[in-house]
């Protein structure tokens, strides 16, 4: 099992993650962590709803617009049951309550205002990352 190797793609998507974040905190002076926004948008506060569903509205659309202009960038299967990555994604939403926060807010948000909270959970999501591949890999994994 090997990944392709695309820098410029990586770049270019990691610019455009970056632009999107700092946009927002200049704009709105919101900070783009997903969690949230997912989480105020079902918490619903007067004059606080409508940003945050135009917001998830914009990255199901995009999806939906790239899907449909470039369908094979969503060609791949899935490695493992369909069970398994619903499973895999409670344990996610779990961690993000866990930790306060997603990758998104804490990785992308936190860590460039410095946050000493933001830069702790993102050292253990990267640990974390690390020693989970490890063990599927070597300690029982496929190879």
């Amino acid at each position: 099992m090997s990944a392709a190797f695309t820098p410029v793609r990586s770049l270019a998507g990691g610019v455009l993650v970056g632009a999107a974040a700092a946009l927002m905190l200049l704009t709105a002076g919101r900070i783009a962590g997903i969690t949230g926004i997912v989480g105020g948008a079902l918490r619903a506060r007067a004059g606080d709803v409508a940003w945050r569903l135009w917001f998830l509205l914009g990255l199901v659309g995009a999806g939906v617009a790239v899907g449909g202009l470039w369908p094979a960038a969503f060609a791949g299967q899935l490695a493992r049951p369909g069970w398994w990555s619903a499973g895999a994604g409670l344990l996610v939403g779990f961690g993000t309550r866990l930790g306060n926060g997603c990758t998104s807010g804490h990785g992308v948000c936190g860590v460039a205002r410095l946050s000493r909270r933001s830069l702790v959970a993102t050292a253990v999501f990267m640990l974390t990352g690390v020693l989970t591949v490890f063990v599927v890999r070597h300690a029982g994994g496929k190879r």
